[in-house]
């Protein structure tokens, strides 16, 4: 799944912002939790976890961050793929088509776009064997679950054998 926000800025309260207003809450809709996130290195994302606001809207989440390698492109390749597609499928076109007065309303069109390239648009990249993403997502589903439900499974080993500890 594909989720686009447009700003005027890039910095760490604006990342949260785009996780918090669209990413989390489909995951909720989907009766998903979000576990992990991968991101790259960019100061918009990383830095003290105690005075970073991305870092802390993760940590109130409880979403683990996970970054790329350093200077490794190819390790976040799905999301290197995504930037040209949107680039090229989107942008080149809206703005030969169309003055945008705003970034409100060239936000609309962007939003389209992504129901197109989520619902409609098929993939044959790795995992979508000629799915949308959404398709994807949906086949999913029970996996992510079954992760959940192994990663509570843990959580609660951890606490039980925190809690045995503390008493003894």
């Amino acid at each position: 799944m594909a989720f686009a926000k447009l700003y005027d800025r890039k910095n760490a309260l604006i990342a949260a912002d785009m996780l918090n207003d669209q990413v989390v809450p489909f995951f909720e809709q989907q009766d998903l939790r979000l576990l992990r996130i991968l991101t790259d290195r960019g100061t918009e994302y990383c830095g003290i976890r105690d005075q970073h606001e991305y870092q802390l809207y993760l940590a109130i989440e409880d979403i683990d961050h996970t970054k790329t390698k350093a200077k490794s492109p190819q390790t976040n390749g799905i999301c290197e793929r995504f930037h040209r597609t949107i680039q090229d499928e989107f942008y080149a076109i809206a703005f030969r088509k169309k003055i945008y007065r705003s970034i409100e309303e060239l936000q609309l069109d962007l939003n389209n776009w992504l129901l197109y390239y989520n619902t409609e648009r098929t993939h044959t990249g790795k995992h979508c064997y000629g799915k949308t993403p959404m398709q994807t997502f949906l086949n999913s589903k029970p996996m992510a679950r079954e992760k959940l439900l192994e990663t509570l499974a843990e959580d609660q080993k951890i606490l039980t054998f925190g809690s045995k500890d503390f008493r003894e």
